[in-house]
């Protein structure tokens, strides 16, 4: 399952909208819902982001933040490292060879890592 995904899903049982009736009043089919739901599909594009938040009537924060989870949902990604350290290509490969078998908590440690590493090589521009 994506973000995106999840989120749809959640707020579906949050307000009681059985797949059917969303996608037919998103103007797609409960399989293609369904597909995108569960990361057998692509991100979707803008204009049925804009349908999703419509239809659940959603504002603001809460609109930015279905935005933001679609943008992050592709579920098949390509890591281009050409030019980088090795390193970069020794990693991207062992993920994608074994981020099936992490669990949620190991994901999330391998998140707040990455983000600490990237927060620690910031550069600040000068003031």
């Amino acid at each position: 399952m994506t973000p995106f995904g999840a989120k749809m899903r959640a707020l579906r049982a949050e307000r009681g909208v059985s797949l059917k009736e969303m996608a037919d009043a998103l103007g797609v089919t409960p399989t293609y819902l369904s597909a995108l739901e569960h990361g057998r599909r692509g991100k979707p594009n803008w204009a049925f982001i804009q349908r999703v938040i419509h239809f659940f009537n959603v504002i603001w924060d809460d609109a930015e933040e279905i935005a933001r989870l679609a943008d992050i949902s592709h579920p098949r990604i390509v890591i281009d490292t050409a030019g980088l350290d090795p390193a970069a290509t020794a990693f991207a490969n062992r993920l994608s060879r074994t981020i099936d078998r992490l669990d949620g908590p190991a994901l999330d440690r391998l998140r707040r890592t990455l983000e600490d590493a990237l927060e620690e090589t910031r550069i600040d521009p000068p003031a």
